[in-house]
């Protein structure tokens, strides 16, 4: 059921109370609320109370007459727009009718007025008055939809705008990070590399000096600068396991370590590089979980950090070493480190800290604030790389006047499975007294220089090739050999390739794979093939020959013990 439209006000002035009944008479059937007033000042006061649809004014009034009345009407804000029909039976003359159109009226009645015609110019009216407010309405809720809608893409806008700012950042952020790890790359590639090349510099120096160190006269004079040259180069060696430490390219040899225990050991060590101006603190649980990590490095690693704390803190202050264990969940705070366990070791000094700036370049290879020869700038770099290459992670934070904190997360060691009830001992290489010919394969003919000399130093016979092809032909050519001693990083053929030719055409002749570089691919651990470190001395040339040979005497037992 339709609802009945709500009924509008007409103001009917007139002077005249007959004519104002009549008027009521005729206008009653249309159903609308009829005002009364009978002067000008009654119409304004009733005008100004309500909200009136249409006006009927008679034209003749004493005081103020009609036309008098509309122009105030129209003079008022309110009432601008407002009907007025305008009603007389003497002033009906054409200027008077033009008068009264100007004056915003919208028809000119004459009196008598025909009760049918009246009804129906003021019913259009009235209609037209309800169409307009009904509009008005319209127009309030579209303006106000429109409001909402333009606020709700408003925000729409400032949140694409800020999850487009947001996401920019994280791209930017990660192209950064992908242009520093390629960065980082490049320069432990490059580092690395050189490393490599320092090592082998480092074996013709140290072997050299080694055998002149046998052959000089007794003079005290000559042994002393002989001593600092073996310092120097052995100086070169520890910087060339920085390099390789902050290049990710040194060989680790991970085990579970008690952290505790480790630096309980290292403190009389710890104490003695800070001096007497700062107190060493160690901050441990009851029970530390260990981590698995190359305990030999961590030392290194945990002394590079003292050492720089003590610079940071020149007047003394404090440095706490703690270590407690950490989880880190699949969405945890450092997305860079992967989920697990691991052990979380902090270092905290007082010192003086560092800026944004500073602490930004803190980890990069050969970037220092110390002065000229008092750091290589390696220190911090040398423990990103320790922290990388065990699966861990370092963080640094530091404030100007505050301190710097390290944070370590290294991989906790999973509890060592009970041994089992099994009697069978591996066989312990029996020693190896005697001679024995070696072939040396290495491209580089300082280092074949030096090398021969120690081995023929042992009493041994050195027999030389300068290549992988060179040394298959001489195997080939009949030439007996007892042990091949030789590079790995070599053009055309690797050491590992020549390793792997020898054990499938001379399976019980041992290889020693010699080397500077730890990237070396993990099926040499698999073949078993021992590895000797560059630079190396005359002693561990020594023993890695007899630890080689003992291992063939004892393969051959074996397989002598099978076959009867």
């Amino acid at each position: 059921m339709m609802k009945a439209p709500e009924r509008v006000n007409i103001l009917l002035v007139d002077d005249q109370q007959a004519k104002l009944l009549s008027h009521e008479a005729i206008l009653a059937e249309i159903g609308e609320n009829l005002l009364k007033a009978s002067s000008a000042s009654q119409a304004f006061e009733c005008l100004l109370k309500n909200e009136i649809a249409l006006i009927l004014i008679d034209v003749c009034m004493p005081d103020l007459d009609g036309f008098e009345l509309a122009t105030m009407i129209r003079e008022h804000p309110r009432f601008q727009t407002t009907a007025i029909i305008f009603v007389s039976a003497i002033m009906m003359t054409y200027p008077d009718q033009l008068r009264g159109y100007q004056l915003g009226g919208v028809d000119y009645v004459p009196v008598p007025v025909v009760p049918e015609l009246l009804r129906a110019k003021v019913k259009v009216f009235v209609d037209l008055y309800r169409k307009t407010r009904e509009l008005e309405r319209f127009n309030a809720v579209l303006e106000q939809r429109v409001a909402e809608r333009t606020s709700e893409l408003q925000r729409f806008n400032e949140q694409l705008e800020l999850r487009i700012k947001e996401r920019t950042h994280e791209r930017e952020t990660a192209l950064a990070q992908l242009f520093e790890a390629q960065k980082m790359d490049t320069i432990g590639q490059l580092t690395g590399g050189v490393a490599h090349d320092f090592n082998n510099l480092l074996m013709a120096v140290l072997g050299s000096l080694s055998l002149l160190e046998k052959r000089l006269p007794e003079d005290p004079r000559s042994h002393r600068l002989l001593q600092n040259a073996v310092q120097g180069a052995q100086r070169g060696a520890a910087l060339t396991q920085r390099l390789l430490a902050f290049s990710r390219r040194q060989e680790l040899k991970p085990e579970a370590v008690d952290v505790q225990q480790l630096v309980g050991g290292m403190t009389e060590l710890l104490e003695r590089a800070l001096g007497h101006g700062v107190e060493l603190r160690t901050q441990f649980p009851g029970t530390t979980p260990t981590a698995l990590v190359d305990a030999n490095q961590l030392e290194l690693a945990l002394l590079n950090v003292a050492l720089n704390a003590r610079d940071a803190m020149p007047n003394g202050g404090t440095l706490t070493i703690s270590a407690a264990p950490y989880v880190q969940p699949a969405d945890g705070a450092e997305a860079s480190l992967p989920p697990g366990n691991y052990v979380l070791i902090k270092i905290a000094d007082n010192g003086i800290g560092m800026d944004e700036m500073t602490l930004n370049k803190a980890t990069e290879p050969f970037f220092t604030t110390k002065g000229p020869g008092k750091g290589t700038g390696l220190g911090l770099s040398m423990v990103h790389g320790l922290a990388a290459q065990s699966g861990g992670l370092l963080r640094i934070s530091s404030e100007p006047n505050v301190g710097t904190a390290i944070a370590l997360w290294l991989p906790m060691a999973e509890a060592a499975a009970p041994a089992a009830d099994s009697e069978v001992v591996s066989p312990i290489p029996a020693p190896y007294t005697g001679t024995c010919r070696v072939l040396i394969v290495d491209d580089d003919t300082l280092v074949m220089t030096g090398i021969s000399a120690m081995i023929e130093d042992l009493g041994h016979t050195a027999i030389e090739a300068h290549s992988g092809a060179e040394a298959v032909a001489k195997l080939a050519s009949g030439v007996e050999i007892d042990v091949v001693l030789t590079d790995h990083a070599m053009p055309a053929m690797t050491g590992l390739q020549l390793a792997r030719y020898i054990r499938e055409s001379y399976p019980e002749l041992p290889v020693i794979l010699a080397t500077g570089y730890a990237e070396i691919p993990g099926d040499a651990a698999a073949l078993g093939i021992p590895r000797l470190a560059k630079p190396c001395n005359q002693y561990e040339i020594a023993m890695a020959i007899q630890s080689a040979l003992g291992s063939r005497r004892a393969v051959r037992r074996r397989r002598v013990g099978c076959a009867d």
